[in-house]
């Protein structure tokens, strides 16, 4: 059975001391319920790390870095290796969002190399693709969304691929207050799926969980979350909230 996940993307937000508070007031939330069917994750910014994995439940809540670099370690200052970023405790790394292929002109070839460094230091990526307005307005996004997998993704062997978590982010719906509806959500992570199928079989397809990425909060996780194909979210700004982000976890 898929997991269900709702990570959370803090993006370049909080201070070092707001960023625990977060993390603790979180952790409270999801350790008082009943039943944990729900992955949690916090992703904060690279100075967080350590410290929130020190003191998170492992049991209830996981940790992820926003990014890795492409290459395994060396003279690249400024840079945060993959390895680097295992020590911290984390345990997942999101590549390929939209404001990193947008603002750091991060292509397929470089996010392929930032998912092998993550999968060699035993760290789950979670993989972003997703359209621009303009490519869905002239019906490529499609087109683009499978360019994105296959140049990035489907040179990995089986095995490894199994170990991603996919997230579709509509880069038309970050940030801008517009989401995609419950239907433009469901019907690209079926092609997603679809797609992976035909690389790897319908057991792998089955088996990936796929989360939404544009504009999710609480008053319409329920709806997305209800979609079959839809097994979570990778939540912005309702993340910085921590009774938002867990009225998320709860819409499952």
């Amino acid at each position: 059975m898929r997991k269900k996940i709702v990570a959370g993307n803090w993006k370049m937000n909080n201070s070092f001391n707001r960023g625990i508070e977060l993390a603790t007031e979180i952790n409270k939330l999801v350790r008082k319920q009943d039943e944990h069917n729900v992955t949690v994750i916090l992703s904060p910014p690279y100075i967080h790390l350590a410290e929130i994995a020190r003191i998170i439940d492992k049991d209830v809540v996981s940790v992820a870095a926003q990014n890795c670099a492409a290459e395994p370690k060396g003279a690249f200052t400024g840079e945060v290796s993959a390895k680097m970023i295992k020590s911290t405790g984390a345990q997942y790394i999101i590549i390929g969002h939209s404001e990193r292929r947008q603002y750091y002109c991060e292509d397929n070839p470089v996010l392929k190399q930032k998912v092998l460094r993550a999968l060699e230091n035993s760290l789950t990526p979670i993989f972003c693709i997703g359209e621009l307005l303009s490519e869905r307005e002239s019906g490529n996004h499609f087109k683009v969304v499978k360019s994105q997998l296959e140049e990035a993704l489907f040179d990995l062997p089986a095995n490894a691929f199994g170990k991603i978590v996919v997230a579709y982010e509509p880069v038309w719906a970050i940030g801008t207050g517009v989401t995609a509806s419950s239907a433009q959500a469901q019907e690209m992570h079926a092609f997603i799926r679809l797609t992976i199928a035909d690389k790897y079989g319908k057991e792998m397809a089955d088996s990936i969980s796929i989360l939404y990425g544009g504009s999710c909060k609480p008053s319409n996780a329920k709806e997305l979350f209800a979609n079959p194909d839809v097994d979570g979210g990778l939540i912005g700004g309702a993340a910085l909230q921590a009774d938002d982000f867990f009225a998320i976890i709860n819409s499952f």
